[in-house]
């Protein structure tokens, strides 16, 4: 958090310095709504299995994002809309430049099947005990499915900094940069050792980012936004079995994402348009 604060301060005094020069956001007041997509990477990871009869660590782990094929029917459908990786986020200008934000990074997760990563730990059970050969498991199905994929959500609310850099009549070009935390409520499909398959919401860990991006406003009322974000996410509760069932899973890794959204401001503060001459 100390990192993120450092940085934040950049950003405000940098912001500060930069609104000499570039041209005023003038949104204080204004409340935003938006909508979009991201593609995601991960850091491998270790990953910790412990239940009856069993605790081990997987060991540096890789796992992808599953992005879903583009069709107009699903990315805009009523009932798939959340099918896709998406992105939905609200804001309210405290100032003209300082935004306060609330939203849903809907992620997915999936670990890379098939992979050969070094195992530490114990299974009791000597048939999937046996699969261990020279302190490393190739993670084959029919011993671990392991995904976020509805989804690695990542509940959060942010700090953003605007700053306008071009303005022509109805057009507006700004700039933005925010940092945020949240918690991690994934829907996680896992399928362990031959149990029963997992598919369930629940709060599993916490996790913070930043974030820099670039957005088009257009006659102060609709806009579409670019976003890079990276973030750092700890999930010490993942759900393995049924929620009822104390065996877990948890792990930690760094994200990266690229957002892509549209969007409509709202300005709720009527600003007056009159320019005071002073003689």
């Amino acid at each position: 958090m100390k990192i993120l604060t450092s940085i934040l301060f950049v950003i405000l005094f940098t912001g500060t310095i930069a609104s000499q020069w570039f041209p005023d956001v003038n949104r204080r007041g204004n409340l935003y709504g938006s909508w979009g997509w991201n593609r995601a990477k991960y850091s491998n990871s270790n990953i910790r299995f412990k239940g009856d009869g069993y605790d081990f660590t997987l060991l540096d782990v890789a796992a992808k994002d599953r992005q879903t094929e583009f069709k107009a029917d699903t990315y805009f459908g009523i009932n798939t809309i959340t099918i896709p990786q998406t992105n939905m986020r609200f804001g309210y200008f405290i100032t003209d430049n300082l935004c306060i934000t609330a939203g849903v990074d809907h992620m997915k997760y999936v670990m890379v099947q098939y992979q050969e990563v070094a195992f530490e730990g114990n299974i009791d059970n000597k048939d999937y005990s046996s699969l261990v050969e020279d302190g490393k498991i190739v993670l084959t199905p029919n011993f671990l499915t392991f995904e976020h994929t509805d989804g690695l959500n990542y509940i959060n609310a942010e700090l953003e900094y605007h700053q306008g850099i071009y303005h022509k009549g109805f057009f507006n070009l700004n700039v933005l940069a925010g940092a945020g935390f949240g918690a991690m409520m994934p829907k996680s499909n896992v399928k362990l050792m031959g149990y029963p398959r997992n598919d369930e919401f629940h709060l599993a860990g916490m996790g913070t980012d930043i974030k820099i991006g670039i957005e088009i406003l257009f006659w102060k009322y609709f806009f579409l936004r670019y976003e890079g974000k990276l973030g750092y996410i700890n999930m010490p509760d993942i759900v393995t079995r049924k929620a009822s069932i104390e065996d877990r899973a948890s792990q930690e890794f760094f994200f990266a994402a690229m957002d892509g959204m549209f969007g409509f401001n709202f300005p709720l503060i009527k600003r007056s348009e009159e320019k005071i001459t002073v003689e």
